[in-house]
Parts: structure tokens; sequence; C-alpha cells
């Protein structure tokens, strides 16, 4: 469960950050999650419920905002999102993509009361 050491560097960030700013309390964590990261939102949700007790963001809420599979063909350079698991380019037929957008996972924004 790789989601509990993702949480837990982020909610060290956060901290800091809030820290840094003057923040004593987060009320909202915004989370941006590549649908091909391979983090479960359900896994995440739970590890951050456990691992923000105690800290200035216990409470908050936590929302997933799941970035969709974006690929760029590497003979005609169109960008496209694969359907299903089709990942052959849909103007050219290539099957040689590299990956433009879906494997991040970063917090957008937080929110401080």
């Amino acid at each position: 469960m790789h989601e509990v050491s993702l949480i837990q560097t982020l909610i060290d960030m956060i901290v800091q950050s809030a820290k840094e700013n003057d923040i004593i309390k987060v009320a909202k964590v915004q989370l941006v999650v590549g649908e091909c990261h391979g983090a479960l939102p359900e896994a995440l949700e739970f590890a951050f419920e456990i691992l923000t007790e105690g800290t200035i963001c216990a409470g908050a809420e936590l929302v997933i905002e799941k970035s969709a599979l974006l690929l760029k063909c590497q003979e005609c350079a169109q960008e496209f999102r694969p359907e299903g698991y089709l990942y052959r380019c849909p103007a050219c037929g290539a099957a040689y993509a590299s990956l433009v957008k879906g494997r991040e996972l970063y917090v957008d924004y937080y929110e401080g009361e």
C-alpha cells in the first residue's frame, strides 16, 4: 500500500507550507491523481484520514481530481486519449505513443481557516 507513504509526504509538505504562511488549520486539500498513477483513490482517502490525525490537517476535506490519460503519437505527433485498452493513434494507426499526461500526483491547492 504505497498510498500511505505518498499521503505522508504530501501531508508533510502541506504542514510545512501552512506553517510558513501562518495558517493554523487546513480545511480542504485538492489532490490531482493521474489515471495511470496506480494510486487508489479510496486508499488515498483512508490514508489521509488516518495520517492527518493530530496535525493541522485533521478533519480537512480531501478532494481527489482524476487526471485523464493523454498520449502523443510518435509518428504523427497527434495527441489522443486512448479508448479502453486500444493505444493506437486514431489519426495514423501507429502503435507508438508517449505519455503526455496521466501519471501525476500532486496537491493542486489547499485552503486554510
